[in-house]
């Protein structure tokens, strides 16, 4: 049961990395210092996607579900709900092909290029009326 939790508690975590990953640009809109947290975030997972790597929180979670097979609900609302978010591939039991991936890190890449873009022209501005 204890694995079992601290599975959901690192799908949790994904979960939250990957809103960040996809969100933290406008969170640095607002505070600009928080770029510096996220620019390597979405610039690791835009790498993930694009090469073909796993997240190293996906073996954690994998671990300790391995570990806590042995008791609980078959399926519980985290495994049913939130993984299908995570890991796409659920979704289409047919397979979730390689260039699905590649457009997913394109897709990281260009939102948060133009919204760093937006923001550096925003800095520059500011620079320039005083």
């Amino acid at each position: 049961m204890l694995y079992r939790v601290m599975a959901d508690a690192v799908v949790g975590l994904h979960l939250s990395f990957v809103l960040f990953v996809v969100f933290g640009g406008f969170l640095a809109w607002r505070w600009p210092r928080l770029a510096w947290l996220h620019v390597p975030t979405f610039l690791w997972v835009a790498g993930i996607e694009i090469l073909g790597w796993i997240c190293p929180l996906t073996y954690l979670e994998n671990n300790l579900r391995a570990r806590g097979a042995a008791g609980g609900y078959a399926d519980s609302f985290v495994e049913h709900y939130i993984l299908p978010l995570l890991y796409p591939e659920l979704l289409f039991p047919g397979g979730f092909s390689r260039s699905w991936f590649i457009w997913i890190g394109i897709f990281v890449l260009g939102l948060n290029g133009l919204i760093y873009c937006q923001l550096w022209a925003k800095h520059r501005r500011q620079l320039g009326n005083f």
